[in-house]
């Protein structure tokens, strides 16, 4: 997927300024899909320039006008075009993961403290995804609206992928504690006999 897209789906939920999309970028698209401010503002530049949005100036008292942009015809037919490819499965590149391999072959309890670092991201991602359901879905809609229908059910997937991770690093802090205890024991082990050894000589 590229930027483009997202911006157009976010602009045909709401027209908006660039400030209003890069805040809807930080607050709920970033679900999804993550862009700097700067990004945004250069995209929707050469989407302008493409044809496939409108702007409008919009006046605001004592401030500077704004710029306020919504989906031309070219645009709604990339986006239709584009929503009708098919969308391969992801691939996952997971640097952690290959760093808890290769802890095997260095010091598995040196890893404790990345993890945790990974883990507390999860669970502050986790609840900015909480909150934002809290806000933005307090409670089923009486009258059910497709849109944001699908918007909570994207809510949703990323909700249960954070709760899967926070559950995965608990597991690999376990398992990586449990092989360090024992590391330590066998060690421990293997100093007592030697210091016994050397007793009976």
């Amino acid at each position: 997927m590229a930027l483009e897209h997202a911006i157009l789906v976010s602009l045909l939920e709401q027209p908006g300024s660039g400030y209003e999309l890069a805040r809807r970028f930080d607050r709920s698209i970033g679900y999804f899909w993550t862009a700097t401010h700067q990004q945004i503002y250069r995209v929707l530049k050469r989407m302008e320039g493409d044809g496939w949005i409108d702007v409008c100036q919009v006046s605001q008292e004592a401030r500077p006008d704004k710029k306020v942009y919504s989906v031309a015809g070219p645009g709604r037919t990339a986006l239709a075009g584009w929503l009708r490819e098919p969308v391969e499965p992801e691939s996952i590149r997971h640097d952690l993961a290959v760093k808890i391999r290769g802890a095997a072959f260095d010091a598995p309890a040196g890893l404790i403290a990345e993890v945790e670092r990974h883990r507390a991201a999860h669970a502050d991602r986790l609840a900015r995804y909480l909150a934002g359901e809290r806000r933005d879905f307090p409670a089923p809609d009486a009258a059910p609206d497709a849109g944001r229908e699908l918007q909570h059910v994207v809510l949703r997937g990323g909700i249960e992928y954070e709760r899967m991770t926070l559950a995965w690093l608990d597991d690999v802090l376990a398992t990586v504690r449990r092989i360090g205890a024992e590391s330590t024991a066998g060690a421990d082990r293997a100093e007592k006999s030697e210091s016994a050894g050397s007793t009976e000589h």
